[in-house]
């Protein structure tokens, strides 16, 4: 037997504040529309270039102690993470200085990384655990350039997907709504990433995509109740129906995305600076895609006036028929 934390005959009025939360939805989205060119994002090293210096330890090392000592020395921003053994840490670092930027053919010189590799041995180097540096290079910012380009390609070919897959299985009416719905989220979750000025990364790129598939998941189960309910119900209109699937779904989304939202919680909490904004992304976005699924998702198919004829190809060709002069 299914879990019902809301009980089945639930009969909350959402759809009567379609047109408020339509309004609240296009504010929201307007306003991380314009903090996107306005504040711009803080990208992290992966976009905007910079050093990389390899190290080892004789002993397994200390990152949290790293980043602070690395702070210390001036290094704001500095991404610290183990690779391969506890002992092999590879440190990431923003351009500081005008001898470490990138000329017109992209290259730095090699004593102006030899430096900053010194400098990061410096910091970071203690008796108790000795470190050698292994590698030292310079990630110039066309590579930050290409994964720009490439993440927004990666997000409108997952859109395109969608609309694909849900037209395929609903109707237009519903692929448009679901693709505006899951665009929305993704939008805020950036806007924040904007307003907030926080670190803009791959790792945080990753969670925005996840995003997406959490959005369009949770507004996908909806659109199923709907379709359902259209064929079963027949004396009952689109606005009823569209209300009466948000209520026979709510024990469900709610259920889904607490269990979701912990999973990553847990992620947040333990998973170490380097994927606490990945999490962090998430957590907003699970938020988000919950809420849009019921006041953004289904008010946009009231809005383009879905019917049962959308969803019944004879009833639809008819209609058609009957229009016609």
């Amino acid at each position: 037997m299914p879990i019902e934390i809301v009980k089945p005959n639930t009969k909350v009025d959402f759809m009567r504040l379609r047109k408020t939360s339509l309004i609240v939805a296009g504010v929201l989205l307007l306003v991380a529309l314009l903090a996107i060119p306005i504040r711009g994002l803080n990208f992290g090293l992966d976009f905007t270039g910079g050093t990389l210096v390899e190290l080892t330890f004789e002993k397994p090392a200390d990152l949290p102690a790293m980043r602070a000592a690395l702070e210390t020395a001036g290094y704001e921003g500095a991404m610290v993470q183990s690779f391969g053994e506890a002992r092999e840490v590879v440190v990431r670092l923003q351009p500081r200085a005008a001898a470490e930027q990138a000329g017109a053919d992209g290259q730095v010189a090699k004593a102006a990384i030899d430096q900053t590799a010194d400098a990061v041995l410096t910091a970071v180097n203690t008796d108790e655990n000795p470190a050698k540096v292994t590698r030292s290079d310079f990630v110039g910012p066309q590579v930050g350039k290409e994964l720009s380009e490439n993440g927004i390609i990666a997000v409108m070919v997952v859109a395109f997907g969608f609309l694909i897959y849900i037209s395929a299985r609903f109707e237009w009416k519903f692929a448009v709504s679901a693709i505006i719905t899951t665009l929305h989220d993704v939008v805020l979750v950036v806007g924040y990433f904007a307003l907030t000025q926080k670190e803009f990364d791959l790792v945080v790129l990753a969670g925005v995509l996840s995003v997406m598939g959490f959005s369009i998941n949770d507004t996908i189960v909806v659109f199923d109740r709907v379709r359902e309910n259209f064929r079963a119900m027949h004396k009952v209109g689109p606005v009823e129906v569209l209300n009466r699937s948000i209520n026979q779904t709510l024990s469900r989304t709610i259920l889904t995305s607490v269990v979701a939202f912990l999973t990553v919680l847990a992620l947040f909490l333990y998973g170490g600076s380097s994927l606490e904004l990945m999490a962090e992304s998430q957590m907003l976005g699970i938020v988000i895609g919950t809420l849009s699924s019921i006041f953004v998702a289904c008010p946009l198919l009231s809005l383009f006036g879905v019917q049962k004829q959308d969803l019944l190809p004879k009833s639809r060709d008819l209609a058609e028929l009957e229009r016609r002069p």
